[in-house]
């Protein structure tokens, strides 16, 4: 008992002192108390209810729908991709709750990418045109946000301007930026990204998930890489559409954004590049990786580098410098530059297999990606021939043969933009470069002139050509020359130093025949010429030009064979122009007559050699030859003693038809074998030169000006060439290395010792040398390390801002 009596009482101690403690508990705790437990009671409550509703199995998973698409089709591409998976949130099955999780707002979960031409809603704005990561969850290697990911759960503000440069931080993140940047960016993708006033910030929050898409989904496997594979044509269209509306504004976007077409475009290259079109390039300061690995493959397979190549090329190679007609002027450039490739490289360009090889270290723009450690392309065996100088010196030459022809044009351009295609800017370039509308107008001419001469007034030629307006004298002359391009000849002829015809003149086409030089500085022509003028004048002094005569002076043409074809056609069209336009007697006399009368002989004689090129002469052509004489103030007499004296020399000493002593006046049969006595002709002709200075006077009306219408003394001018990231001073080995350092971020010094090599240079020198340039122009050096060499970013961070 005195246990059990001594036992309650330590109870009754214990509970006594437990309610003294309680009683000790202020109110406040006790209210609290109160309070959870009647929590817990209603949560008890619901969870038995629901679990006296569900079978024990565990709950099934809550799928997640992709974003809400426009009407029509889903693109079979699209769906191929795990963005195109539905999300599935699994909860952890457990003995005593079968409750479901409730389902994620849209949006919510794993990224999903929407593919190219797809829209999606963001913050209720709607962005069409796709290419855009949507979701909660994008992880970088580091366990980061991707930059690119649009969360939608991140706030976003009702307002925000894209141009607002006060938003956006260096290296922005949609995560990371405020939610008036936010709301910025998604106009600006609303927008669709084409505002070349919006802040450059936004346009690499963009640009990064190109970057992720290209580099990252497609280096994997499954059905996302495929997928990613085939969205690279309209990744790449993108970028180019997004270089051309801010390429020039930013230039560290334009290098990443060209660096980063050149992994597009390369990342499923094929063999024979060189064989293909060329696509278009975007400016850059190094050669595109398409045409370094064009070129390469052309030294690889000894194939000679295509003209449309070596065209881009120098258009693209920041060693090579064109002027300024070069630029103005694209399309003619591109013409003459083929020609003038066929003419100066008959063999074409063979490019020599050198040490250094194509390779590419990509630098992306998104901090993200640089996670992933070093990005490069590497094509095996294929030589980088852009580190080579002589190739590049050899097209330097061509195009500047090619821009040399459109300087006259390039400065009438340069005074009136319009003028490209009037009639006056067409004459300055060779009628192959004409465009297609005057081209044909030209070939309707030509077809005119293939079936006979073509007489028609100087102004209805003009017409012909499209040109309304009277033409200037030097436009005339340009003319002319534009017209014997092309094989047909023009009398007057303006071009030997006829008068200008004006606008109501009859001028005379006819056809060249191609493939011979006309000279009219030879005495024998313009002998004939002279015949032909004082024989029309004589006969026309009584009146006008008879039949017979006018067939007899055609048959005196024919008869000259010591003239080239193209010498008696322009005679017969000269004749011609006669008809239309007589020749003065009296005007001919005037400008002869300060010749001394041995002169006048001298041509006299020489005219009695003309008439018998035939090997005979007629009657007719005595008496002719006797008008022509005393028109020049010389004995007809003298007519029969010269005549007579070239037949006797001749072999055989054939006698003169018509001559005194004659014992007939038979005109010898032609294809008799009569020859001239070549002994004697060359006498007669030993002063070539000096008749042709006496009868130049004759023909010689106006001045002829030596260039086709404006004299260009010198090249023009020009914007002096780019030095290589503010280098200045180097030369084109030198320069050519500097542009092959910045294409990486770093080298091995056998790879430059490979590079100095192939441009026959020491490598220390070459690098103290670009360093003390970049010291110069920048306070700091372009490389650092000896092995590895690394660039200096900062050097082009300036240079690109």
């Amino acid at each position: 008992m005195a246990k059990k009596t001594s036992g309650g009482g330590i109870g009754i101690l214990l509970i006594g002192g437990a309610i003294a403690l309680l009683a000790g508990v202020p109110k406040e705790v006790w209210i609290a108390l109160v309070v959870l437990g009647g929590i817990g009671a209603v949560f008890y409550i619901i969870a038995k209810n629901k679990g006296a509703s569900q079978s024990g199995r565990p709950a099934p998973p809550e799928t997640w729908s992709p974003p809400a698409q426009p009407a029509g089709p889903r693109s079979r591409r699209g769906a191929a991709t795990t963005t195109q998976e539905p999300v599935s949130i699994y909860r952890e099955p457990n003995g005593d709750s079968g409750r479901r999780v409730p389902a994620a707002p849209a949006g919510y979960g794993a990224a999903k990418w929407i593919p190219p031409g797809e829209s999606v809603n963001v913050a209720d704005v709607s962005i069409s045109g796709g290419m855009v990561y949507v979701g909660t969850s994008l992880k970088t290697p580091s366990g980061r946000t991707d930059p690119c990911l649009l969360d939608p759960s991140r706030k976003v503000a009702t307002r925000g301007s894209y141009t607002d440069r006060n938003l956006m931080g260096y290296w922005p993140g949609y995560s990371d930026i405020s939610p008036e940047a936010r709301r910025a960016y998604l106009q600006w993708l609303a927008g669709g990204r084409q505002d070349p006033m919006a802040e450059i910030g936004y346009v690499f929050l963009f640009f990064y998930g190109l970057e992720r898409r290209t580099l990252v989904d497609r280096s994997g496997t499954g059905e996302v890489a495929t997928a990613a594979e085939g969205d690279l044509p309209a990744i790449a269209e993108e970028v180019r559409r997004l270089l051309n509306i801010y390429g020039n504004r930013n230039g560290s976007f334009k290098r990443y954004a060209t660096e980063f077409l050149s992994v597009v475009e390369m990342a499923s290259f094929s063999e024979k590049l060189y064989a293909k079109p060329m696509p278009q390039f975007p400016d850059s300061h190094e050669l595109p990786l398409y045409l370094r690995l064009a070129l390469g493959q052309c030294a690889l397979d000894k194939v000679p580098v295509p003209p449309m190549l070596a065209l881009a090329w120098v258009r693209m190679d920041p060693n090579i410098h064109l002027r300024t007609p070069a630029t103005r002027c694209p399309d003619q450039f591109e013409d003459l530059f083929g020609r003038k490739f066929a003419e100066l490289l008959p063999g074409g360009l063979v490019l020599p297999k050198n040490r250094t090889k194509l390779k590419l270290v990509y630098r992306p723009a998104s901090a993200g990606l640089l996670e992933y450690g070093e990005i490069k392309l590497t094509f095996g065996e294929t030589p980088d021939v852009a580190v080579l100088t002589a190739p590049v010196k050899k097209l330097q030459e061509v195009a500047e043969a090619a821009t040399a022809e459109l300087d006259a044009y390039s400065r009438l351009l340069g005074r009136s933009p319009n003028a490209a295609t009037s009639l006056e800017g067409l004459l300055l370039l060779s009628p192959t470069l004409w465009p297609a509308e005057p081209r044909q107008k030209l070939d309707a001419l030509l077809a005119r002139t293939s079936r006979g001469m073509v007489i028609m007034k100087l102004q209805d030629l003009a017409a012909s050509l499209g040109e309304a307006q009277s033409l200037a004298r030097n436009t005339v002359t340009s003319l002319a020359r534009a017209l014997e391009a092309v094989h047909v000849g023009m009398e007057p002829d303006v071009l030997s130093g006829a008068k200008t015809p004006k606008a109501d003149d009859t001028v005379v086409l006819f056809s060249m025949p191609a493939g011979e030089s006309v000279s009219r500085a030879g005495a024998t022509y313009q002998v004939a010429t002279l015949t032909v003028q004082l024989a029309t004048a004589v006969a026309m002094a009584d009146g006008d030009l008879g039949a017979e005569e006018l067939r007899q002076l055609r048959q005196q043409i024919e008869g000259w064979t010591h003239l080239t074809p193209a010498h008696q056609q322009r005679l017969r069209a000269h004749l011609r122009y006669l008809l239309d336009a007589p020749p003065s007697l009296t005007v001919l006399k005037k400008k002869l007559d300060p010749l001394a009368a041995p002169a006048k002989e001298a041509i006299a004689k020489f005219m009695s050699v003309v008439a018998q090129a035939d090997g005979q002469v007629s009657p007719a052509e005595i008496k002719m030859l006797e008008k022509v004489y005393k028109a020049l103030g010389v004995d007809p007499q003298k007519v029969f003693s010269d005549v007579h004296a070239v037949a006797i020399a001749a072999p055989g000493g054939k006698p003169v038809p018509g001559a005194p002593n004659v014992a007939t006046s038979t005109a010898k049969p032609a294809g008799s074998g009569f020859q001239l006595d070549a002994a004697r002709i060359a006498a007669l002709q030993q002063d070539t030169d000096k008749i042709s200075a006496l009868l130049s006077n004759i023909f010689t009306e106006e001045i002829v000006e030596p260039t086709v219408a404006m004299p260009v003394v010198t090249p023009e001018a020009d914007i002096p060439a780019e030095a290589p990231f503010g280098l200045i001073g180097l030369d084109l080995a030198h320069t050519s290395f500097v542009n092959q350092l910045v294409s990486r971020a770093e080298w091995t010094r056998e790879e430059l010792l490979d590079l100095a090599s192939d441009l026959d240079l020491m490598l220390d020198g070459a690098l103290e040398r670009v360093n003390e340039a970049a010291f110069d122009a920048h306070d700091d050096p372009l490389t650092e390390g000896e092995d590895p060499v690394t660039i200096n970013r900062d050097i082009l961070e300036k240079v690109s801002a």
